[in-house]
């Protein structure tokens, strides 16, 4: 992050950064981890000059690299503390998972798009950042070889809220996952210490499908 390269992007995204606080991102921890990932570095070289302004962008295979501030917004109503465990559904570019990274989290991914599980694997070690685990599997069935977790998030629409997911939630864990066709609800789940989900709804957004199987 430190090469010549790099430090052309450094006012963009300190700028990104004052973008998402006056839309309503509040939590310094997930502000600071956006302003420390290089989002130019997860995307397409000819797509760099937009890296940094507050929308998605394509990264292949029909899939998108989310705007950043759902990417903030998610992370936010996520909750993550160092040392959490983490499960991301829908790896994508990494950037996320990135983020997640820089918040001290232990972030086990599964993207069932070999492709893009291949190139955000390499991409994020170059950047110097390691999850536990990438994963080429189907999203749906969550890694039940790695379960319980802390918190889960999922990065494509889902129509409905998969049931291995929330049996791989912790008890006291959270999961943010957007349901529904077309336009989405994000929603926040809470599994209490008795195994009960209590779920709460944070308005509309759009994503790209959550499909089961790998490709």
């Amino acid at each position: 992050m430190n090469s010549t390269d790099d430090l052309k992007f450094v006012r963009p995204r300190n700028e990104l950064v004052a973008t998402l606080r006056a839309k309503g991102i509040t939590d310094p921890r997930v502000l600071d981890a956006i302003a420390r990932v290089p989002r130019h570095r997860f995307v397409d070289p000819s797509l760099e000059r937009l890296a940094y302004e507050d929308r998605p962008l394509p990264i292949g295979n029909e899939q998108t690299i989310s705007q950043p501030f759902t990417v903030a917004f998610m992370t936010q109503l996520l909750d993550v503390h160092p040392g959490m465990k983490v499960l991301e559904v829908g790896t994508g570019s990494g950037y996320q998972t990135a983020v997640l990274l820089e918040l001290g989290a232990r972030v086990y991914s599964v993207e069932r798009i070999k492709e893009l599980a291949e190139e955000a694997k390499v991409r994020l070690e170059n950047l110097g950042y390691f999850p536990e685990r990438i994963v080429y599997g189907d999203g749906y069935a969550g890694l039940p070889v790695f379960a319980p977790f802390d918190r889960i998030i999922v990065t494509a629409g889902a129509p409905y809220v998969p049931p291995a997911l929330t049996e791989h939630l912790a008890p006291g864990g959270l999961m943010v996952i957007p349901v529904g066709q077309g336009v989405q609800e994000m929603l926040r789940i809470e599994k209490d210490a008795e195994g009960r989900l209590h779920t709460r709804s944070y308005g509309e957004f759009t994503f790209v499908p959550l499909k089961g199987g790998k490709q």
